[in-house]
């Protein structure tokens, strides 16, 4: 009986770890393992959401709650995404995170009428505006080298097509363009001046409300020819997209 007895809490114990241990593997299994492609994202944000995410997805087990939380809780914007694709593979248990995040342009200062009261922004190249700590993260992982221009523009202008027209200006601009560009202000008439910086000086170039996107390869022709002389002019005006006239100063 004690022989029996012995066998039967064997039995028992040998039971029990049986159970524990396919527990164990069950418990491993559901453990969920994921890749992540974060693109040119700042790998910090990027991060901290993912693994959001992924505890969320432990929890719910739902692809479509998870979407719904990034929409609900804006973490889209938060973490400065133009774009993102999640998916699931159940045979795997893995998650796979893909992230795009858009390129910084310039500076964006948005102002009321009369210019007391604004706001600041990153106007990025898909046209939108990202908050001015999308600049700073950048930095600080030094994804982002060199001065980004400024943007001076009224609330009342603030439009998508009108900032998607600016992102497009930048983006086709040449180089040597883009980095003499300082700032370029949108005023209340829907004026666009351009401040561009030359030969250690400073040059306005003034090129009324239509036919930008003219007027910016008549301003890199510019450009270039000031370059080559080493001069620099006071003004450019091209109010008319068919005349330029160009003004020096005394120390031209």
């Amino acid at each position: 009986m004690v022989f029996f007895c012995n066998n039967l809490a064997w039995a028992k114990s040998s039971e029990e770890t049986i159970r524990e241990s396919a527990y164990e593997q069950e418990e491993q299994k559901s453990e969920v393992k994921y890749r992540t492609a974060f693109g040119n994202c700042p790998s910090r944000p990027a991060g901290v959401l993912t693994l959001r995410l992924i505890k969320d997805f432990e929890k719910h087990h739902s692809l479509k709650e998870l979407k719904e939380l990034i929409l609900k809780e804006k973490l889209k914007e938060r973490h400065y995404l133009s774009s993102y694709n999640i998916k699931y593979d159940p045979f795997k248990s893995m998650l796979k995170f893909e992230y795009e995040c858009p390129w910084p342009l310039m500076r964006t200062q948005v102002y009321k009428r009369g210019g007391m009261d604004s706001y600041e922004a990153i106007l990025v190249d898909n046209g939108d505006l990202f908050d001015p700590t999308f600049e700073v993260v950048l930095r600080d992982e030094s994804k982002l080298e060199g001065a980004l221009p400024s943007l001076a523009l009224p609330v009342e202008s603030l439009n998508s097509e009108l900032r998607q027209r600016i992102a497009k200006l930048m983006l086709k601009s040449p180089i040597n363009l883009r980095t003499k560009i300082s700032e370029v202000i949108i005023d209340n008439n829907n004026d666009m001046t351009v401040i561009l910086s030359l030969n250690g000086r400073t040059s306005n170039a003034f090129l009324g409300k239509e036919s930008w996107e003219d007027k910016f390869q008549k301003l890199q022709r510019l450009v270039n020819y000031f370059d080559s002389s080493k001069k620099a002019p006071a003004t450019i005006y091209m109010h008319n997209s068919k005349k330029v006239v160009v003004k020096f100063g005394d120390k031209s």
